[in-house]
């Protein structure tokens, strides 16, 4: 499997940097080291792709802190809290911020994989609906005003013959410009069109 993400590891123990690079590095994964939670949200920037792998107790900005902060940003990164010395309240409050796992040190290395394996896969998901959303989001752009009205009145339920009368054209036109609308969306059914039609920023 080919690795095309990037695991940034957030630590303020060397130590721990270098053993996880070495671990991720021989697997093939590529990875990125930031030696505090400042040092990450200085550097990070909103296209990065990837997941984090974020300590819980660093000197400065804790782990938890990042995380809020990030969630705060909208950062779309799934995270893995790690902790030398985890307790319950921290894994509850580190899930409840939405990270993928709550990993104790020393690791145990499946675990670790089967964690950033997880993340990575959540990380592909979220990058797929973003660009099909920004497809969408394009393709509703290249509809006529005619075709964008006759498209929200589809989506409220409104049969052909009665958004003829409503836009004053017959209902052969309705027909014609709802066919359309559907194919420059890519659709052939009015569920998907519902869904594509919420993206409406003209809605």
């Amino acid at each position: 499997m080919q690795h095309d993400l990037t695991i940034f590891i957030v630590d303020d123990d060397p130590a721990v940097r270098d053993a996880l690079g070495l671990l991720l590095g021989v697997r093939g994964y590529r990875t990125a080291m930031f030696a505090s939670g400042e040092a990450f949200l200085q550097a990070w920037q909103a296209d990065w792709r990837g997941c984090l792998l974020i300590d819980i107790r660093m000197s400065g900005m804790d782990g938890l802190a990042l995380q809020q902060e990030l969630l705060k940003r909208a950062c779309p990164l799934p995270m893995i809290i790690m902790s030398g010395h985890g307790d319950v309240s921290m894994a509850r409050a580190a899930f409840r911020a939405n990270a993928v796992d709550f990993l104790e040190k020393p690791f145990d290395d499946g675990k670790l994989i089967a964690a950033i394996d997880e993340a990575l896969e959540l990380a592909r998901s979220h990058h797929t609906a973003q660009e099909q959303r920004d497809r969408s989001v394009h393709l509703l752009g290249e509809l006529t005003p005619r075709e964008r009205e006759v498209m929200k009145l589809v989506v409220t339920g409104r049969h052909n013959r009665d958004i003829g009368p409503e836009l004053g054209i017959s209902v052969r036109t309705v027909e014609v410009h709802k066919a359309r609308l559907m194919a420059k969306l890519g659709v052939d059914n009015v569920a998907d069109l519902v869904r594509i039609s919420l993206l409406d920023q003209d809605g």
